[in-house]
């Protein structure tokens, strides 16, 4: 169910979702002090492509370095990538079928505008001791 959903997904605005980030990103690294912001909006790419079966868990003790960077980046990406996913989640929300997938987009909102201090990893994937589930985008789309 997984499969289905992340191919329907890509098909009806995932692809788009991540060339937008991977566009950000290929701008980013053209300089060295924001090679991190590129790096994470390539993770953030590969999220927004394939995103069903997958969650976000915040990281402990990301610190004031992460706390930094996500103002930095809500200021220059977050916004603009965020508007992205809402119009995506608007025009997915059309039909019946497109729900689950609105919902999923609309999910992916905490961790487009503040992405440092966050790392993406499967579902099933034992979530370790201290580290918070942000969200999950489950293989049945809740």
């Amino acid at each position: 169910m997984s499969a289905l959903l992340n191919v329907v997904w890509l098909l009806f605005g995932g692809l788009w979702l991540a060339l937008g980030y991977v566009v950000f990103g290929i701008v980013a690294c053209l300089f060295i002090v924001t090679i991190p912001f590129g790096v994470a909006s390539f993770r953030m790419a590969s999220y927004a492509l394939w995103p069903f079966g997958r969650m976000v868990v915040a990281k402990p003790g990301a610190g004031a370095g992460s706390a930094v960077a996500n103002v930095v980046w809500f200021v220059v990406a977050g916004v603009w990538l965020a508007i992205g996913h809402i119009t995506t989640a608007a025009a997915q929300a059309v039909t019946i079928v497109g729900i689950p997938l609105a919902l999923a987009n609309l999910k992916m909102l905490p961790v487009t505008v503040v992405p440092f201090g966050k790392r993406i990893i499967p579902s099933d994937q034992y979530v370790p001791e201290g580290w918070v589930a942000v969200h999950r985008v489950q293989r049945g789309g809740r």
